[in-house]
């Protein structure tokens, strides 16, 4: 079996900003693998970086050193590779499937399932966000995700109780991506409380076990982790995080939390321990995206999914994924 790689860049739509900072561009490098009997058939993945957050990530010269190193030795080990694991795993199963983009042969490649997710609401200055909380509620979501953390605790309050006002009936999410102080948490989530939030994504900065679990049992707010499974790999400090914490909710993105693999060991764990999650997709292009899509269509989970980020740039890759009244689904199917 042979392997190769090769990298493209894609550009945000609208600068798009998190707690971390301000995002117009993003890098995202493919692998490509077929057999040496068959070169016509190719299975193809996609590894998906976020600088700053993803635990693989420090430099393109390091990261595509390993690329090179895959593409050598199939067999490596990437366990402390998740986004280049997520994209051998999906390369290696799409090969296996005739090399037309099928991961997981299941209803949603068939074209007969579509996924809830939530609308997306990206940081910004107030006029901006509430473009989007406008666009989102036209759209027909049901669920609306705003991240909060980059702007004036008390605009985003405003801005949340603006969505509360139009509709009694959304479901509101919140990321906070570790944005608050530990000792300022509970009385923010307080506050955010009188908007009837459904959960807020890991309030304090991950590695905090301690600090979470405290929150985690007296929050007036469901809390999802998050950030906080980066960097867990073996199966015994999986477990004792979640025993340690003790959340509400779990949020598996597979470029950041052991690709396909690690996210299902995650998914088990979260089912033993009667932990509900949902899948999200990190920027991935429609490529990724897709593959998350098959790989949460293998559950039966009814929460609103985060996989709504497919029309983020301006020269993302052609696909026929579509989302329409808050689902996303793929037309005629693969």
């Amino acid at each position: 079996m042979k392997a190769r790689f090769h990298k493209k860049t894609f550009h945000f739509k609208h600068p798009s900003g998190t707690s971390r900072g301000i995002l117009t561009e993003k890098h995202a490098w493919f692998i490509e693998v077929w057999n040496k009997e068959n070169s016509t058939i190719i299975g193809t993945g996609e590894c998906s970086i976020i600088a700053g957050l993803s635990p693989d990530f420090n430099s393109i010269k390091e990261y595509e050193g390993m690329l090179g190193r895959v593409c050598s030795n199939l067999k490596e080990n990437l366990d402390k590779w998740p986004s280049i694991k997520f994209g051998l795993e999906c390369a290696m199963l799409d090969l296996q499937n005739g090399g037309k983009g099928v991961i997981f042969d299941n209803t949603f490649t068939q074209g007969d399932k579509s996924i809830l997710i939530n609308g997306l609401i990206w940081m910004g200055d107030r006029s901006f966000m509430l473009e989007q909380i406008n666009e989102k509620i036209a759209q027909g979501f049901t669920t609306i995700k705003m991240k909060i953390g980059a702007i004036d605790f008390e605009n985003e309050l405003e801005l949340l109780g603006i969505i509360r006002d139009q509709s009694s009936k959304l479901t509101l999410r919140v990321d906070a991506n570790g944005a608050f102080n530990p000792s300022e948490a509970y009385s923010k989530l307080e506050s955010l409380n009188q908007f009837d939030i459904h959960s807020i994504e890991q309030p304090i900065k991950a590695g905090q076990w301690r600090e979470m679990y405290q929150l985690c049992q007296s929050t007036p707010v469901d809390i999802a982790l998050d950030e906080e499974l980066i960097g867990v790999h073996e199966l015994t400090e999986k477990r004792k995080l979640l025993e340690t914490i003790q959340p509400q909710y779990i949020i598996l993105k597979p470029s950041l939390h052991g690709g396909i693999s690690g996210t299902q060991e995650w998914i088990s764990l979260a089912e033993e321990y009667s932990i509900p999650w949902w899948i999200t997709s990190a920027l991935e292009s429609n490529i990724g995206l897709n593959a998350i899509c098959q790989l949460t269509a293998e559950y039966d989970n009814d929460l609103p999914q985060g996989l709504g980020t497919g029309s983020l740039y301006t020269d993302n890759i052609p696909s026929n994924l579509s989302v329409q009244n808050g689902s996303i689904s793929l037309i005629d199917g693969i």
